[in-house]
């Protein structure tokens, strides 16, 4: 079946519907939803019972680099900077220095076991040297389990700021395979072009997108989502056009929003994780299809080995050397390490020797969906039994909500309070979103001139206003005080 213009809606809805109930099957058995929409995508192809024609790496590519857009911004938004600042530099280092160090070793193995040139060899270590830490999250959160200690913002961190790294990787010894002539220095100014540029853009699209979401009036709230998209793109795309590293910038973009107020910033959120699976559900559809099992075959051999080697000595080495001057418990380093899921990203990244046109593209695509696949059943579905083993492993009802997951709750709010604001109070003139208000407070109504306002975050605090203001506890209402300089009233309310 060949899909065409007319059967492309009909196909993909379908195709979206079998794996969003694929994917609920899966949270039951512990089996990592990418599996499951790989294996819908497989199943649905030319060589499969769908019989649907796909090959086109380059529309692949395309979608995939779309995808990876929304999942790095919206697991920026995600991102709390209160959660991640005390574990930054391990992140980044683990970013980083781990990517660099899996990518050289499993590019040396590949060049010492293979017919493969050293360049050919780091390019395919280049491109599984990322994580997917979305597959390892569904399964812990599906096992009722939580992580001790930092862990959690550790692999959140890693697994939202790696794929730059592996993505400039792949582009500069993909350019060595085809440029032989060229030395490995050349990719030195090259990284930190990307990186310096990408860094540098991410923050200052990422102020700059804040002022024009909360300086912009829109008639309707459902436009400030679409803006959102809008904004997103632009900052990757004209990062990309000015040298820096795209990804890396989009993703910083989104930690900057997720961290300061922003208008309809819980429509905006909840927008974006939907589209996230939207599009990581698109993106497995369409590898799955892309990929011909008959030709994974031929490189089962090869790719148990490299794919023993990757979990099992390059990742843990990435690890080990990257943390190596930070205070970290053995049993925490060995988890971290075996939490180096393959997921998307590195078949999405093996898309680009393909267009390349080099010799071994086809025999490298194959190799790294293989080992991808094998990382993901291997170390996926052990994720939980090895957390319990290395006793990094607390129970759902014993964990604490991040900041991210309390903003975004619905949880009933105990304390309620009516504030008036006095005529010189520094609000009076301010909008709500510029108030630097608690996120686990909410304004639920104005009271002005005996009339009652429904407020969101362009709503401008009168003096004389009454806000009727929510809160799940004394400490958060403290907070809104503070934030209203409204010290005398405190005790008169919490006594």
């Amino acid at each position: 079946m060949s899909i065409t213009i007319e059967n492309i809606l009909l196909i993909g809805s379908i195709l979206l519907f079998i794996s969003i109930l694929a994917g609920k099957t899966s949270y039951r058995f512990g089996v990592p939803t990418l599996v499951l929409f790989l294996a819908v995508g497989i199943l649905s192809g030319s060589e499969g019972i769908g019989g649907i024609y796909f090959n086109d790496p380059k529309l692949a590519q395309f979608i995939g680099i779309v995808s990876l857009n929304f999942i790095l911004f919206s697991g920026g938004l995600d991102t709390s900077w209160k959660t991640i600042k005390p574990v930054m530099w391990q992140g980044i280092s683990l970013s980083i220095l781990g990517v660099l160090f899996t990518a050289v070793s499993v590019g040396t193995f590949v060049w010492f076991i293979t017919d493969f040139t050293i360049y050919e060899g780091l390019l395919l270590g280049a491109i599984v040297s990322s994580t997917d830490a979305a597959a390892v999250f569904s399964i812990l959160r599906s096992k009722n389990l939580a992580l001790k200690s930092n862990l959690r913002p550790t692999l959140e961190l890693e697994s939202g700021s790696n794929d730059p790294m592996a993505y400039f990787l792949t582009i500069a010894f993909l350019g060595l395979v085809v440029n032989q002539d060229q030395s490995i220095y050349s990719i030195i100014p090259l990284f930190l072009q990307q990186i310096l540029i990408g860094a540098a853009l991410g923050f200052i699209f990422g102020k700059l997108s804040r002022i024009v979401i909360n300086k912009i009036k829109l008639d309707f709230e459902g436009l400030y989502p679409v803006l959102a998209i809008a904004l997103m793109f632009i900052v990757f795309s004209a990062t990309d056009a000015l040298g820096g590293n795209g990804f890396l910038a989009v993703y910083l973009s989104g930690v900057y929003l997720g961290n300061h107020n922003i208008i309809h910033k819980k429509t905006i959120m909840r927008m974006f994780d939907g589209l996230a699976w939207l599009m990581q559900i698109v993106l497995f559809l369409t590898l799955g299809l892309l990929v011909y099992p008959s030709h994974i075959v031929p490189v089962i051999g090869v790719g148990i080995f490299i794919s023993i080697f990757l979990i099992f000595i390059a990742r843990p080495l990435g690890v080990f050397l990257s943390l190596i001057f930070f205070k970290m418990k053995m049993r925490r380093r060995w988890y971290i390490s075996w939490v180096g899921l393959r997921g998307a990203v590195p078949i999405v990244f093996a898309t680009y020797p393909l267009l390349a046109g080099i010799e071994k593209a086809d025999m490298i695509f194959n190799i790294v969906f293989f080992v991808s696949l094998t990382s993901v059943l291997i170390q996926g579905t052990t994720l939980s039994v090895v957390a319990r083993w290395l006793n990094v492993a607390l129970p759902m009802k014993a964990k604490q909500k991040s900041p991210v997951d309390a903003f975004m709750a619905d949880d009933a709010k105990s304390f309620l309070r009516e504030i008036n604001i006095p005529e010189h109070n520094h609000s009076v003139g301010k909008r709500i979103v510029d108030l630097q208000f608690p996120k686990k407070a909410i304004i639920a109504m104005i009271s002005r001139d005996d009339q009652f306002i429904t407020p969101n975050g362009n709503t401008v605090v009168e003096a004389n206003d009454m806000l009727v203001v929510l809160t799940e506890d004394q400490e958060t209402m403290v907070g809104v005080y503070d934030s209203l300089n409204i010290q005398a009233e405190v005790q008169e309310n919490l006594d």
